[in-house]
């Protein structure tokens, strides 16, 4: 089992950028397949990106491209989401997700989920 612990949210102006992070305790950090989704007011939790576990092999939601780089640091077992040129649209909770199996975009592939930081981006 692992408990993750996600930080970095807040409030910033469309254009700026910020940077999550999500620490990760219990099992081994890099036995899992990581993922960040984000869920706004009354719509379904959407794939933002995901990272093998060893990080070499990253896929990022169309939306996201060039804007949003994930990243891990197996030493520290943290998982961080830069996100770059932010839009108001992208407001919502951020969650980062672990899965012991193979996973990719669908929030049911992955096991532990973290309780969420909030982003808010302002026109």
């Amino acid at each position: 089992q692992v408990q993750l612990v996600e930080s970095g949210g807040g409030l910033v102006q469309a254009g700026g950028s910020l940077r999550l992070s999500c620490a990760a305790s219990g099992r081994t950090f890099s036995s899992y397949v990581m993922g960040w989704f984000r869920q706004a007011p009354g719509k379904e939790r959407e794939f933002v990106a995901s990272i093998s576990k060893s990080g070499g092999v990253k896929s990022y939601a169309d939306s996201v491209k060039g804007r949003f780089t994930i990243s891990r640091d197996n030493a520290k077992n943290t998982l961080y989401l830069q996100m770059n040129s932010l839009k108001p649209e992208e407001t919502a909770v951020y969650y980062c997700a672990a899965s012991s199996g193979s996973a990719y975009n669908r929030p049911s592939q992955y096991n532990y989920w973290g309780q969420g930081t909030q982003v808010t981006v302002s026109s």
